[in-house]
């Protein structure tokens, strides 16, 4: 689980009549660094005899120098032709000249060519020889992995080079995910639905999120403050320490003024300062959301120092530099109550919070960097905040402050109400230069998804109002022939001032106009808040990656993987239903909890499970496991029972059972109404 090596098992039988004798090779392209191209002419390979070991190293970067990327072979048997081993670190020699690597030119020699050292264009290659009697069965381990030097590197080839080490490996890691993932099973007459709820969507979020924070297309490693705070909410029914952990290290990374990092390196020290609006108060949230799912609120009360520098000069939206740590420190509640303060300090001439450099939206970054701009998305997001803080306060026993946020909570809903309300719905943000973003008069942005969900989410705008929002957007913004839901429409081209760099994407691509999943995502979460369990549920196969791979036009159209969230979704011609980027997106945490606790209703507070379902109404029914320590409670929800087995409740708001870990299973019937 701890150890950065992928193990690769091969096992090979000769079914023939004679001996056969075959060569196995590994191939990777070394990176060790930010770009491959910018980085290859800098690597230096080694071959490790004792290890048997290919190993590089870039001792040109500027952190991680002696981090030893190397790959190894290592056959079941060592003796004989299984000893011939060869290697390669030159991609020229080993692609061949006009060569690619579908038919690489080594493989028509007898052996790689051993050539280490620096080259132009470096790689890695290993080949073993290996021979098989008629009958014979024998296992391979291929091995890549980097250790933090090279005598590490050998430590751990010499570790996982042995199969019975393997296995502990396999049937440790597998036992850690059973439990992650099994945490809670749910059987619905969605199969796509139950593929994605029982562990995919979790894993995306634990595996990629929050401890890679990397993929495919986007190797930051970064930790970002929103972003894990968000992932670490879905992981809550399973992993509530993870996300107590995250909610400690992102306070330890707030400034003394109240604002925050909006990215960093654990591993440089380093991070950026910004005016990004928004990041601040996820802090607030997620505490919130820890306490009322958990009930521990003695996390309110650990000490965490600030951080400091000097704060952004005029003009200065953003600056890259060393974390360094005050000699001042204050509770979690502290530094909460410190995000929040600051959050109202930043109040525009509408009543509305300054967007700065860009609230949730971050390609909005030029809507609100002269220090005017105003965010109706980010006001109802503090509405929100405000709500949670409020039992906070009072259980601490600070009743001015909690009149205090019930009055600000107040005079934001009014500002919102008289400024941010269109007519068919709510706007998106007000300029720097005295125009509205979001409105029907504008011939780009007309409507924002996410200035609807909010308004629902919230429980700040009225009640007429709110569900007038969501109409819109369904009749604005959810696209059911091409099966998309857009972020916003139409999308920018020739806005003048530009709101940002989200008007550099083409009209169509990511934020954009197209489907950017995170933000539509919440679009569930208020219509099942509304009771509106067709509607929600009609989003959540939308979104459902598996919903467009199901047969091979729609592969080749929508291109990303069928079991893990995109980022994005395009609605550009020609590229209209291609996903953009996959795996390292919030979408997978966001369409978890719109999954399991808005549609199928199964939210925890403290000791209790409440059961309040927003299903669609053409669902008989559900069942769903959830493990309590080592108790499984296994709920069945239906909307008739069998003549002679009554409910034991019915679902509702205020549905809810006691959880108690006695051990073993506890079946529980519930009406659906």
């Amino acid at each position: 689980m701890e150890d950065p090596v992928k193990i690769m098992r091969l096992k090979l039988r000769n079914d023939s009549e004679t001996p056969r004798k075959l060569s196995v090779t590994y191939y990777a392209e070394w990176v060790i660094g930010v770009q491959r191209q910018s980085n290859a002419s800098f690597i230096s390979s080694e071959w490790d005899e004792e290890a048997k070991i290919l190993t590089a190293q870039n001792r040109y970067q500027e952190i991680f120098r002696e981090a030893t990327p190397f790959l190894g072979i290592f056959p079941e048997r060592s003796e004989g032709e299984d000893q011939e081993v060869s290697w390669t670190s030159d991609q020229l020699g080993f692609i061949g000249r006009n060569g690619s690597v579908l038919q690489p030119a080594a493989l028509s020699r007898a052996r790689l060519d051993k050539q280490t050292g620096v080259h132009y264009a470096s790689c890695g290659a290993v080949q073993r020889k290996l021979t098989l009697q008629p009958g014979e069965e024998t296992e391979v381990i291929l091995l890549l992995g980097c250790g933090t030097s090279r005598k590490h590197a050998a430590e751990l080839a010499g570790r996982y080079a042995i199969a019975s080490r393997c296995d502990e490996a396999w049937q440790e890691t597998s036992s850690y995910w059973a439990e992650t993932l099994g945490q809670i099973v749910v059987d619905t007459p969605s199969q796509e639905t139950n593929i994605l709820l029982n562990g995919w969507l979790l894993y995306q979020s634990l595996a990629c999120r929050m401890w890679a924070r990397t993929a495919f297309y986007q190797a930051g490693g970064a930790f970002g403050f929103r972003d894990q705070l968000q992932d670490s909410l879905a992981i809550l029914h399973t992993r509530p320490e993870l996300t107590r952990k995250q909610i400690l290290l992102s306070a330890s990374h707030q400034y003394e003024e109240g604002d925050v990092q909006h990215w960093w390196h654990e591993e440089t020290s380093r991070g950026i300062r910004t005016l990004f609006s928004d990041d601040l108060l996820w802090l607030p949230y997620t505490v919130s959301r820890y306490i009322e799912h958990t009930g521990d609120a003695t996390i309110l009360d650990e000490l965490v120092p600030y951080i400091t520098s000097d704060t952004l000069r005029e003009g200065e939206h953003e600056r890259y530099e060393e974390t360094i740590r005050s000699s001042h420190s204050g509770t979690v509640y502290e530094h909460c109550v410190r995000a929040v303060e600051k959050a109202l300090s930043r109040i525009g001439e509408h009543g509305l919070p300054h967007i700065g450099v860009g609230d949730w939206n971050d390609g909005m970054n030029l809507v609100g960097d002269e220090g005017r701009g105003e965010s109706v998305w980010l006001g109802w997001f503090l509405c929100e905040v405000l709500r949670r803080l409020e039992p906070l306060s009072v259980s601490r026993g600070e009743r001015d402050r909690d009149e205090k946020y019930l009055l600000e909570r107040d005079k934001l809903a009014d500002a919102i109400h008289e400024h941010g309300w269109d007519g068919q719905w709510y706007r998106r943000a007000f300029t720097d230069g005295g125009t509205w973003l979001g409105s029907l008069y504008n011939e780009e942005c007309r409507i924002d998804a996410i200035a609807q969900s909010w308004s629902v989410i919230s429980g700040a705008a009225p009640e007429d109002r709110a569900l007038q929002a969501m109409q819109s957007f369904d009749r604005e913004l959810v696209d059911r022939e091409m099966s998309v839901v857009r972020l916003l429409t139409p999308p920018f081209d020739r806005t003048e001032p530009s709101p940002g760099y989200i008007q550099g994407y083409p009209p169509g691509i990511r934020e954009n106009g197209a489907q950017y999943t995170h933000g539509v995502i919440w679009s569930i979460v208020a219509w099942s808040k509304l009771g509106r369990g067709d509607k929600a549920f009609e989003l959540f196969r939308m979104l459902n990656p598996i919903n467009h791979t199901r047969t091979d036009r729609e592969v080749r159209t929508y291109y990303g993987e069928p079991y893990v969230m995109a980022a994005d979704v395009y609605t550009a011609e020609p590229h209209q239903g291609h996903a953009g980027w996959t795996w390292y997106t919030g979408a997978s945490s966001w369409m978890y909890q719109s999954g399991i606790e808005w549609i199928l209703g199964i939210r925890k507070l403290g000791d209790k499970l409440y059961l309040n379902p927003c299903v669609p109404s053409d669902w008989p029914g559900f069942k769903v496991a959830y493990r309590f320590g080592e108790t499984r409670y296994l709920l069945d929800f239906k909307r008739e029972h069998n003549e002679g087995a009554p409910f034991d409740l019915e679902a509702g708001p205020e549905a809810y059972i006691e959880l108690e870990d006695q051990g073993g299973e506890h079946a529980v019937s519930i009406k659906l109404t």
